[in-house]
């Protein structure tokens, strides 16, 4: 059966999953480089799609360990290079007990999608949800199904991973199109983020991803996730209120009054105990006070001394 979902138009509760991601390809046509450490907006593929699944319970990356940006379970498949399903069926033995339900899906990902986002994880999530199927697939802007950035019930996949090792002996060698053929699938198409599933096989495509993340309409969001990753930060930034609030401070006092004002809102706001709350109540008042340093400036004269 095939079903065809898009987004859905009302925010929900997350469903439970747990995560699995491939990481252990041979990189031929990036001449053997180490694709999940190349960095894109200067951080690895591999700890970019981590943070697309930072939702999970647990989570398995599929390769050889390495140092990450959040913690992970490693695996890897018997024997190394044995294609991407005997890499998924390390990846699901290496996962906590299955649980009934939705904590029941697993969210299997590459490690080569640089623009991939916690939204079309959640997209594919509430997708299986909502339809009987055994797998949410999402669909590229050609149409072209993307197993690998895809979600599917843990109970078929270990039925149909044990039939396919009863049926073959080993599933090394084996394309996915073996598991995906035999499931029930829901296609999910995001028309609001073509480039979901975008991954890196090539330099050409690295070159492509680094320059898209600069473009106008997406480089201070990709700034401040990274950003924040790197300094350890779990919180959301509105940066409308601290871009206005750097503008306030730079026409009304100084312009390098506008970082080392963001700054100081930041550091308040950590004294404060932190939070969205913490930030914003910080900036109001760092703001009013560069709308009272402008509004002197502004008012020209001032008033005469009292000659008493």
């Amino acid at each position: 059966m095939t079903a065809t979902a898009g987004p859905s138009p009302h925010p929900r509760a997350l469903p439970g999953y747990d995560a699995v991601v491939l990481a252990g390809g041979a990189a031929r046509r990036l001449g053997g480089a180490d694709k999940p450490g190349v960095r894109v907006g200067g951080r690895p593929l591999l700890d970019r799609v981590l943070m697309a699944c930072a939702g999970a319970r647990a989570t398995v990356v599929v390769a050889e360990p390495r140092p990450t940006g959040r913690p992970v379970d490693w695996a890897r498949e018997d024997p190394p290079g044995g294609g991407p399903l005997a890499a998924l069926d390390a990846g699901v033995r290496a996962l906590p007990e299955a649980e009934r339900g939705a904590a029941g899906s697993v969210a299997v990902l590459s490690a080569d999608l640089p623009f991939l986002a916690p939204r079309t994880v959640e997209l594919l999530l509430h997708a299986l949800t909502d339809q009987d199927a055994e797998a949410a697939l999402l669909t590229d802007a050609e149409g072209r199904d993307q197993p690998l950035v895809a979600v599917y019930r843990r109970a078929a996949l270990d039925r149909l991973l044990g039939t396919l090792t009863a049926e073959h002996g080993s599933l090394g060698g084996l394309p996915l199109r073996q598991i995906t053929r035999r499931l029930r699938l829901v296609r999910v198409s995001d028309p609001d983020d073509p480039v979901a599933s975008f991954d890196c096989d090539t330099w050409d495509d690295i070159a492509a991803a680094r320059s898209r993340i600069r473009e106008h309409g997406r480089v201070l969001d990709e700034w401040i996730s990274a950003a924040k990753d790197e300094l350890g930060l779990d919180l959301d930034v509105d940066t409308g209120v601290l871009l206005d609030l750097a503008r306030d401070a730079a026409h009304g006092v100084a312009r390098p009054a506008a970082p080392l004002t963001t700054f100081l809102v930041g550091y308040a706001a950590a004294q404060a105990g932190g939070g969205p709350e913490a930030v914003a109540a910080a900036a109001a008042k760092a703001a009013a006070l560069a709308n009272r340093w402008a509004s002197e400036a502004e008012s020209g004269d001032a008033p005469a001394p009292d000659a008493g």
